[in-house]
């Protein structure tokens, strides 16, 4: 799938398949099978199990400045949710989590970005 370039600064995921995601950023293009994103930064991800994710799996991603509003978290080809206690860890950093299935993440990346929200992703495989 295609989507519409976001108008925020940074990476955009600008389309995804069972291959993985097609990202830009300035002149560079490269594809991620798994992966995390910033306004500033994207990075080959390789995710743990769903049910392993702790604050720590997310440290650097976390620590950008300013604090991220909420990590948007692909969960794959399936709306899976995250154990709460990993949900309530970053709700009581005042970081919180919007889990979906990947595919929908990557859209609302673009609708985010584009409306200039600091967020950030991380995305398992489709």
């Amino acid at each position: 799938m295609q989507i519409e370039s976001a108008n925020g600064t940074g990476p955009a995921i600008t389309g995804f398949s069972s291959n993985g995601y097609k990202v830009e950023a300035g002149s560079f293009r490269g594809v991620y099978h798994a992966l995390t994103i910033t306004p500033d930064a994207v990075a080959e991800w390789d995710a743990p199990a769903l049910d392993a994710l702790s604050p720590e799996t997310f440290a650097d991603l976390l620590a950008i400045d300013p604090r991220p509003e909420f990590l948007l978290l692909g969960t794959g080809a399936t709306m899976q949710r995250p154990a709460p206690a990993f949900v309530r860890a970053l709700e009581a950093r005042g970081i919180g989590v919007e889990a979906m299935d990947s595919r929908a993440a990557a859209r609302a990346w673009a609708v985010l970005r584009g409306e200039g929200r600091w967020v950030v992703g991380a995305l398992y495989p489709l």
